[in-house]
């Protein structure tokens, strides 16, 4: 498939709107700019910026960027910016500047904001709605723009019979002072994680990008599988690819169409269809967003949230992770012998002389775990694990980053930053107005309500919930939202607060492959020429099973093993257990095994994988034993006579 399709897919189902490719005098700005971004991330890492400055500065470039380099709409973008680009241009310049030259005094005046601070505050506001609009479309800012109308409404709710939600109200001056002024609003915790955490690990994606990375996981993930004989076989590669491509891109779409612009003949050559083959290519791209050590963003907003380190969230996440792609693997398996898939040759070259000519990639990758446990700041660990992969790749001249190549990286990793600024900044209009009106603390106890107290259908609703946001919104704002809405109800209903988090931050993503909206889907159909929905449907299906993996560390004590938070008796057990569950969904679901699964067999499969999904003793034995029995059913059904 050609780059440039698998460029445009990107573009296409990643945000609402291609970026610009401008030319001359805008082109060499928009570099520098993005460049410079880059490198004052970098630099925020080894010297001491105040987050009253490092923020709002962030900011203000992210901006300036957003409006040349994304056109208002999406139509035909031009070569060039146009002049309400430069106008938006002008006024980001003048309301994101003030809070720095002013930055001693502001504060104070939060509570009595000026005539001055009131037109700069709402200009802001009105630039960050605007940039993220042009950056992941209407939904997330149109969503925040019903939380600030909530936020001047409040007294009259309680006219209309709405006084659950109903509050006292604040004016524009209480609005602005929050949101433009502080902390806590557009220039809190969420841009600050995508000013520190974020950008750093895109900066680092796009180092191992240019450096041949991307290419490297995907030959090594081919010869690594080359000997495979089974139908499942090109399958097996596109997972693991997928896998080790993900910490390079950590974007589900990304993933996707740049493993499916080199896998797609592979499975198109060993039989599967273009729905097959793009439910497997989107289901083990949004692997990439759970996979360590990048993760998505959202799980670094996990970090912030908690108050742990980076390590512990990774930690955390490795079962999971393991438990996703066992889920997808082995509904691959059952589907490639339902549909009679056959090995494909691959024209790979030998591992052990791939893999000594490109381990220095994976070794960046070690660096910046290995750093994490020794003690450093995530920021050091992935700005040094930069230096390394920089200094490696000069050992051939194919994969060295020379200052050309360097500052490209550095260039495309201050581009792919911005929609995670936008959004970021738009949902901490979004945290501001919920911390203000106290609006988390009422709709978490709405759920508890509605759940009646119960632990099971508070984890219910709350994965619906969950689900359900993620269908309007991106997965770093689902994830924020859920964070101060949702994760209160289930911490009331008895779940532990890393488990709730985890919980939020894993069916953040699954939205990604859920009906009736899919990015990652919709973008593997673009690549192959499949039929959308049916891509979306057959995805949803593949990961099915890795839908229960939350319930089981939400729902008990002992299932907080699989997040590496127990005894290690209790993390082997519920590890075991919880990989037996879904090899049991999977079998049923999947519906083929040695032959076609009975109904029978598939009751007893599901049944059995549902009980030991929930950590506990009496379940996982009933469990077990309802799997054995439907294995035994389906084996002396299918024996030759």
């Amino acid at each position: 498939m050609p780059a440039p399709l698998a460029v445009a897919v990107i573009e296409q189902f990643e945000q609402e709107s291609p970026t610009r490719r401008l030319e001359g005098a805008a082109g060499r700005i928009a570099a520098l700019l993005a460049l410079a971004l880059a490198l004052y991330a970098l630099y925020w890492v080894v010297a001491i910026v105040a987050p009253q400055v490092y923020r709002p500065s962030f900011l203000l470039l992210a901006l300036v960027l957003t409006f040349l380099l994304y056109p208002a709409r999406s139509g035909a973008p031009s070569r060039t910016p146009s002049p309400l680009d430069l106008l938006m241009v002008a006024l980001t310049l003048a309301a994101l500047a003030w809070p720095i030259l002013d930055r001693a005094r502001l504060p104070y005046r939060a509570a009595t904001p000026s005539a001055v601070d009131m037109l700069l505050g709402c200009v802001a506001i009105l630039l960050v709605l605007e940039a993220t609009r042009r950056t992941v479309g209407l939904v997330l800012p149109a969503t925040a723009a019903a939380f600030l109308l909530y936020a001047f409404i409040g007294p009259w709710l309680d006219e209309i019979g709405l006084d659950a939600i109903a509050h006292r109200g604040y004016g524009v001056d209480r609005v602005v002072g929050l949101l433009y002024m502080t902390l806590d609003g557009i220039f809190g915790v969420p841009l600050d994680v995508a000013a520190t955490y974020i950008v750093l690990f895109t900066i680092y994606g796009a180092v191992l990008e240019r450096s041949g990375a991307g290419r490297f996981f995907i030959d090594w993930s081919m010869a690594a599988t080359s000997g495979s004989r089974s139908g499942a076989g090109p399958g097996r590669t596109v997972t693991l690819a997928g896998f080790l491509l993900g910490s390079v891109s950590g974007s589900g779409v990304a993933t996707t169409v740049t493993l499916g612009s080199v896998a797609w003949p592979l499975l198109r050559r060993a039989g599967y269809s273009a729905e097959a083959a793009g439910a497997v290519l989107s289901a083990g791209g949004i692997g990439a967003i759970l996979s360590p050590p990048t993760l998505g963003a959202a799980a670094f907003l996990i970090a912030e949230f908690l108050r742990i380190s980076y390590l512990q969230v990774l930690v955390m996440a490795v079962v999971p992770t393991l438990l996703y792609y066992l889920s997808i693997l082995l509904m691959i398996e059952s589907d490639a012998r339902r549909i009679g898939a056959r090995p494909a040759a691959v024209d790979a070259e030998p591992l052990g002389r791939l893999t000594r000519r490109g381990w220095h990639h994976f070794l960046s990758l070690i660096v910046v775990v290995l750093l994490m446990g020794l003690g450093f700041t995530p920021f050091r660990s992935v700005a040094l694990a930069i230096v390394v992969e920089v200094l490696l790749s000069l050992r051939t001249r194919e994969t060295a980053l020379t200052p050309r190549r360097l500052a490209e990286a550095l260039e495309a990793g201050g581009r792919g930053v911005l929609s995670v600024a936008a959004t970021t900044a738009c949902a901490g209009i979004i945290v501001g107005v919920v911390s203000l009106t106290g609006l988390g603390l009422k709709a978490a106890g709405l759920l508890v309500a509605l759940a009646g107290g119960t632990l099971f259908l508070g984890v219910l609703f709350s994965a619906l919930a969950v689900l359900l946001l993620g269908l309007a919104v991106p997965v770093t704002a689902s994830y924020i939202i859920a964070a101060v809405m949702i994760a209160p109800a289930l911490q009331k209903v008895g779940v532990p607060d890393v488990a709730a988090h985890m919980f939020i931050f894993y069916y953040a993503v699954l939205s990604e492959v859920s009906p009736p909206t899919a990015l990652a889907p919709f973008a593997a159909a673009a690549l192959t020429g499949g039929n959308p929905f049916r891509t979306m449907i057959l995805t949803w299906k593949y990961t099915l099973p890795a839908f229960l993996v939350p319930f089981t560390f939400a729902l008990s004590k002992d299932g907080l093993g699989l997040l590496l938070q127990a005894p290690l008796p209790v993390v082997l057990l519920a590890t075991l257990t919880s990989a037996l569950g879904v090899a049991g969904l999977a079998f049923g679901i999947g519906g083929y095994a040695r032959g076609p699964v009975a109904p029978l067999e598939r009751g007893l499969a599901i049944a059995g994988g549902l009980l030991l999904s929930y950590a506990a003793v009496a379940a996982d034995i009933a469990g077990f034993a309802l799997l054995v029995l439907a294995l035994a059913l389906h084996v002396r059904r299918t024996a030759p006579a």
